[in-house]
């Protein structure tokens, strides 16, 4: 199973780079870069909790086959588009909403899955280890897809992504154990208003819930002006567009290697809401830098701070859960780690165009330190955790 969502993650992350620079080589568009990372997130924010459901009444091994399914398709429609001289954007975007809508029914199958596999004192590592399979990923794709871009075109990244989910689905299709859901008569929608209610009575939850989409709305429209800083402020190609997804991917397995260094650590909100205060100061330094050694740097501390907070939230996410629940839990944690990606990039993708990228960005940065020190100082409810 690591291995396969390792491959596919991989594939991925090719993909991700790739389409990035085609849209930014076909308009030229940093609104269109936005939107396309909007339409990509945004079923995952209306959908998940939907999805949530679907995990608890279906086995989840099947719900993320078909996810799997669809993204392998949507990659293979793209490699034939782009391969017959693509010059439109809008069929990128369409396909990104595809791929968003299968996510958002595979995203909380994939996060309920993993507990049933590992006991419960072996979560917090179990989530770790599973962020490094992920940011190995962000680390190799990249520097595939910088190589692929200059040697052999789009299109390879895409095929390249298209074939590397066969990978998962055959790692699926050989998992033994198996998610058996209780019988219910409930409808979808008390099933969906009880996942609600288990978070609205944690009020640790309420605060980690709001924490995951704000962190995620400030922080994750850096990597979608990457193209930007590259083309036009660095004046550089693919090369440097692959390097620095590659850094911050670097980093960001060093910051999975230390959470689960650091296993069933005591003070993980403590933890958690420092690393979003040195986030959010290297998004900053980056976004005003004007060295590309300098930049280099700051992108390895953003992977490896963003992937400490990202799964030290998480795992502190799936202790509060309970079983029965985690499906619907956990679609409600996607709906707003995700939902605040595609809202983050639209905002950007207005404010952009009028104040450039590096005061947007550097004033989400400063957003974040002050966020963190709101949740540290006076909002302690993620701090005590």
């Amino acid at each position: 199973m690591w291995f396969g969502a390792c491959t596919s993650s991989i594939g991925t992350w090719m993909q991700i780079v790739a389409q990035g620079w085609l849209i930014y080589r076909l308009s030229h568009s940093a609104f269109l870069l936005a939107l396309d990372q909007f339409l990509g997130g945004i079923p995952i924010f209306l959908f998940s909790l939907i999805g949530g459901v679907v995990a608890d009444r279906i086995e989840r091994r099947k719900v993320l086959l078909a996810s799997q399914y669809v993204q392998m398709a949507s990659a293979a429609i793209l490699t034939v588009l782009v391969a017959n001289g693509l010059t439109h954007v809008w069929p990128i975007l369409c396909l990104s909403f595809m791929s968003g809508f299968a996510q958002a029914f595979g995203g909380p199958a994939y996060s309920a899955l993993i507990p049933t596999l590992v006991d419960r004192e072996d979560m917090p590592n179990a989530i770790a280890l599973n962020s490094i399979q992920f940011n190995l990923a962000v680390t190799i794709g990249p520097a595939l897809a910088g190589i692929a871009l200059a040697k052999l075109g789009e299109k390879w990244c895409f095929g390249l992504n298209a074939l590397s989910f066969l990978a998962p689905i055959v790692s699926l299709l050989l998992i033994t154990s198996r998610f058996l859901p209780v019988s219910t008569t409930e409808s979808m929608f008390t099933s969906l208003k009880e996942g609600i209610k288990f978070v609205r009575k944690q009020g640790s939850m309420e605060a980690l819930i709001v924490l995951a989409f704000c962190m995620t709305a400030l922080s994750m429209p850096m990597r979608t002006y990457i193209p930007v800083f590259v083309k036009d402020i660095f004046n550089r190609g693919p090369g440097t567009y692959g390097n620095m997804f590659s850094l911050m991917g670097l980093g960001s397995i060093c910051g999975s290697l230390a959470v689960a260094a650091m296993g069933n650590m005591r003070h993980k909100g403590r933890f958690a809401v420092t690393m979003l205060i040195i986030l959010g100061a290297a998004i900053a330094a980056f976004s005003l830098s004007t060295s590309l050694p300098l930049s280099y740097g700051m992108l390895v501390i953003v992977g490896a701070s963003m992937m400490a907070v990202f799964a030290t939230v998480n795992s502190l996410v799936q202790l509060i859960t309970t079983h029965e629940m985690r499906g619907r839990v956990m679609s409600v944690y996607n709906c707003a780690f995700r939902g605040g990606m595609p809202m983050g990039n639209l905002l950007t993708g207005w404010l952009v165009p009028v104040f450039t990228a590096p005061l947007v960005l550097s004033v989400n940065g400063l957003l974040l330190i002050v966020m963190a020190l709101y949740f540290l100082l006076v909002q302690r409810r993620v701090a005590a955790l």
